[in-house]
């Protein structure tokens, strides 16, 4: 008889009427029948459906009973079980076996049936597996819910959350002043150390040892804020039934994340040891790179093609390939550079400057060229195109030049490759280089007059060598007027502008004081008489004739 009364329950169960059969119900071999049928014929349903109550996960079915679908069998178990709270509040779950199934049930009556066909065998579970779980996680679930209904505990957990966020907020208060006047005495404490040191008043001003204490005393005071609400939130959840499941997770997935990073530590830390001597021996290859190069620059070592304009780029080069080289050799040993992720983002970065590369590879080549060409230098007065100016930056992408109007132009590298440079400086301290201005005069003017009279100009213009001396050069004979250049070196060629604008003001002084016109005739006709130099005015002042032109030691050849 009570096998009976159980196979006419799951059949009521699975054919939607959720209700227990009363024991007047005819117990005929056909209610069996019809419970069998329903066990016999339940399929696996496409969707499965997860049965939830009083926010806790139960169970999941998978099976369609009798056109029943999961889903409609997870709402029909909910209804009963809202009715069952307020009926049997002291209720406990159980279960019985019934042919296949197993009935889960609350004092007797039954709520819904697990069925073969609910479990997952290739999650290696069982009917009565799936059937003890679901009892454990139902009965957790029915209780809360029952507590859900209770005022008084509702009002003791209201209170108790209360309680937990004034705390809170007083704690956090008390850590904020703790930082401000932590804030104040350990950073000043640290370089007060730091200054005791020898060399420590540098090594302090240097290392902003108060702005990185500082930042880490911040950087702690917020961690054990976050820490603390994290505690408060997690407390406050698990007081109210409905959110306790969140807390739990909220528990229980920091501490497994707390644990899982714990096991990853200690795995990486071999590999991480290994990761710290490449480090320190890179570190120790760089100092010695340093220094050596540092002794190049300053002329106390010689090394065969590396000079000492070229020796910090160099060193800058082999430095930058002595960590790419610790790099690719510490890659192995890097925590996670197993993993897909940190392989999809290397091999993202290596694309990203693949295609990048281009433009600044050209830049930085044709910076390699103008450092080891030795075409510039910092300090040199260049013109490049039509810049012209002092070198002030040498980069590895772009080169600086600042004007004599105290402009900085910016030059990418491969402009200044691809433009003819003209170093003004190179030569000065040595040959001396020449710079050239232009006048054109008439040819009724004696040329040996216009010859004295550059000349003189440059003797009184400051800036401008004597040794090698100026030197006059006629460079064109035009149409109705002689080009002359005069050619000058300068003590410092960056102060090119300056000299050439005094010397500028000299020239016309010079032409006016022995009154010489500075004009360059042009002509609508030919004029009645020829236009020569009679020889009497050839040496006209200050011009001097040959047989005093030894004497004065004044020459025109360069």
């Amino acid at each position: 008889m009570r096998h009976t009364t159980r196979s006419l329950a799951l059949a009521a169960l699975v054919l939607g009427a959720l209700v227990v059969a009363p024991a007047a119900t005819a117990q005929t071999p056909a209610n069996q029948a019809l419970a069998d049928e329903a066990i016999r014929t339940a399929t696996p349903a496409p969707e499965s459906a997860a049965l939830s109550y009083a926010n806790r996960f139960v169970a999941t079915l998978r099976a369609t009973v009798l056109g029943r679908t999961p889903a409609q069998r997870a709402s029909g178990a909910i209804t009963v079980l809202d009715r069952l709270v307020d009926e049997v509040p002291w209720g406990r779950v159980g279960s019985s076996t019934v042919s296949e199934a197993r009935v889960i049930s609350i004092d007797g009556q039954p709520i819904f049936a697990i069925l073969p066909q609910d479990i997952d065998p290739l999650a290696g579970e069982t009917v009565d597996g799936v059937a003890a779980a679901t009892v454990t996680r139902l009965q957790l679930a029915f209780d809360e819910a029952v507590e859900l209904r209770n005022p008084s505990r509702l009002l003791r957990a209201g209170l108790l959350a209360l309680l937990a966020t004034v705390g809170l907020v007083l704690v956090l208060r008390m850590l904020g002043r703790l930082h401000r006047r932590t804030a104040l005495w350990i950073p000043q404490g640290a370089e007060r150390q730091l200054a005791r040191l020898p060399g420590g008043e540098v090594i302090a001003t240097g290392a902003r040892a108060p702005v990185i204490v500082g930042r880490a005393l911040t950087a702690a005071t917020v961690l054990i804020g976050l820490i603390l609400a994290n505690a408060w939130l997690t407390f406050v959840l698990r007081r109210f039934p409905y959110t306790r499941p969140w807390g739990e997770t909220m528990r229980g997935s920091i501490l497994n994340a707390v644990l899982s990073f714990g096991r990853m530590a200690v795995d990486a830390l071999p590999g991480l040891f290994l990761v710290l001597i490449i480090v320190l021996f890179t570190r120790v290859a760089g100092r010695i790179a340093t220094l050596l190069f540092d002794a190049i620059e300053q002329g106390r070592v010689s090394l065969p093609g590396v000079y000492p304009e070229t020796a910090q780029p160099t060193r800058r080069i082999v430095i930058a390939l002595l960590w790419v080289f610790a790099l690719v050799v510490s890659y192995g040993y890097l925590p996670g550079s197993q993993s897909e992720a940190f392989k999809g983002v290397s091999v993202f970065i290596g694309l990203m400057i693949t295609l990048g590369s281009t433009g600044i590879m050209n830049q930085i080549m044709s910076g390699l060229t103008i450092t080891y060409s030795r075409s510039l230098r910092l300090g040199d007065f260049v013109k490049v195109g039509d810049v012209e100016g002092t070198v002030v930056h040498l980069g590895s992408l772009a080169t600086k030049i600042k004007t004599p109007r105290r402009e900085e132009v910016t030059i990418p590298n491969a402009v200044v490759v691809s433009n003819s440079t003209t170093n003004y400086s190179r030569l000065a301290d040595t040959e001396g280089v020449f710079v050239p201005t232009s006048i054109t005069i008439g040819y009724d003017t004696p040329w040996r007059q216009v010859h004295a009279l550059l000349l003189l100009a440059a003797e009184r213009t400051a800036g401008v060598r004597r040794d090698p001396p100026p030197a006059v050069r006629q460079t064109a004979l035009q149409d109705s007027y002689v080009e002359y250049t005069l050619l000058i070196c300068l003590d410092q060629p960056h102060l090119r502008g300056p000299v050439l604008d005094a010397l500028h003001a000299n020239i016309q002084d010079a032409f006016n004081e022995f009154g010489v016109q500075i004009t360059s005739p042009n002509y609508e006709a030919d004029p009645t008489g020829p236009k020569v130099v009679p020889r009497t005015q050839w040496f006209a002042a200050p011009a001097v004739p040959p047989s005093r032109e030894a004497a004065s030691g004044i020459t025109l050849q360069s």
